[in-house]
């Protein structure tokens, strides 16, 4: 997958509308210095011989060469060779006919686009100091306005290639961040909804926990209380009836509640998590029970587990810590998880994370509360506490 990195890349350059009119820019500059050549009196055939063919060189040398460095944006070795190729060719151009140092409008952003900055700007210094040096040769006493239009156009064409460079870097830079933000929409998108999806298979395991299994419970423990022995066959019918829908209840809140919690106890399945995470990570993370153990609503023990497993994912993803710890409180009235880490910490006021939202209404939905504190230099605690 790698490999076909820089070839969608190349395609997406080629394919843009700025590199079509920079081309078509290329395009109208070459064909204007060879007309300029052929047709202004005072160069000798042999010159306007030169200056044409150097003109041509560049043309071709831009398909074959240049265009495919500038699409993969490699500025390496290759893309300087060609860059000193151009500046060869610009020499020759201007020693043939001097007009031909109009030539500077096409070379220099090449330069920008070709090699690192430092070369770019040395590349523009060198181009200019060429036309002083051929009239330095050809006519001494017209250095010194050489001089002065070399400077204004060394310091024209760095600051415009300095803008170009950095108005690259920004568009690069928004498109990265319009593909992280697709990205995340996406991955927000799913996690909407498989966390819709759990909770809605939460809610109806706890409703079939809380509603019909209890009840075909209390049937089967008035109708023993009336014959206890079930001598009577219509009694003996409907316990038989009642025991075989509560298993098909049990049976349904087994499979609508999380794997981890079907083979497992809620602390078994957080240390579960934990180790898992610890696999994944490579950070230690600690589980520490305290009070007594008790079996908890499904709803509430989704919840607790579900937070467990979020905290520990968020850690992973986004903390950077050395270590975790996890508590799971069990009091006379509530049960209380903690999660703690001594990662790079965040402002939970401006945070956007989806996970924590769904913490916070899984937790609101069985009475709870999830607090959060998190900074830079302790690191984040999140804290739910539900009444159970």
């Amino acid at each position: 997958m790698p490999d076909d990195v820089p070839v969608e890349h190349a395609r997406q350059v080629s394919a843009s509308p700025s590199i079509r009119l920079w081309e078509l820019y290329f395009l109208v500059v070459v064909v204007a210095i060879v007309a300029a050549a052929l047709l202004i009196d005072g160069s000798t055939t042999a010159g306007r011989v030169l200056a044409v063919g150097s003109v041509a060189a560049m043309a071709v040398l831009y398909p074959t060469a240049a265009r495919p460095l500038i699409a993969i944006d490699e500025q390496g070795r290759r893309s300087l060779l060609v860059s000193l190729a151009y500046l060869l060719l610009f020499t020759l151009a201007v020693a043939g006919v001097p007009v031909a140092t109009w030539l500077m409008f096409l070379i220099i952003p090449l330069f920008f686009m070709l090699v690192p900055l430092r070369l770019a700007v040395g590349l523009v210094l060198a181009a200019n100091v060429i036309p002083v040096l051929l009239e330095l040769r050809a006519d001494p006493g017209g250095i010194l306005i050489d001089l002065v239009i070399a400077a204004i156009s060394t310091a024209g064409g760095i600051c415009i290639g300095v803008w170009i460079t950095r108005m690259a870097e920004q568009s690069e830079q928004r498109a990265q961040l319009i593909a992280e933000l697709e990205a995340n929409r996406a991955e927000v998108a799913r996690l909407s909804h498989e966390a819709g999806a759990a909770a809605e298979r939460a809610r109806l395991a706890g409703e079939i926990h809380d509603t019909l299994a209890q009840g075909f419970t209390s049937i089967i423990t008035l109708l023993q209380a009336v014959d206890p022995d079930l001598r009577d066959e219509r009694l003996a019918l409907a316990v038989r009836t009642a025991r075989e829908n509560l298993a098909e209840s049990r049976a349904m809140v087994a499979a609508l509640s999380p794997s981890a919690l079907a083979s497992a106890s809620l602390p078994e399945a957080v240390r579960r998590s934990a180790d898992r995470f610890t696999e994944e990570a490579g950070v230690p993370a600690t589980v520490r029970i305290t009070g007594s153990e008790r079996n908890l609503p499904t709803r509430a023990e989704v919840v607790l587990l579900r937070a467990a497993q979020e905290s520990l994912t968020n850690v992973r993803r986004h903390a950077g810590a050395r270590e975790v710890a996890v508590l799971l409180a069990y009091s006379p009235d509530s049960v209380r998880l903690v999660v703690r880490d001594d990662g790079c910490g965040f402002d939970p006021a401006v945070s956007g994370n989806f996970g924590l939202s769904g913490m916070r209404s899984r937790a609101a939905d069985v009475g709870g509360s999830l607090t959060i504190r998190s900074d830079a230099d302790t690191g984040t605690t999140i804290e739910l506490e539900i009444p159970a």
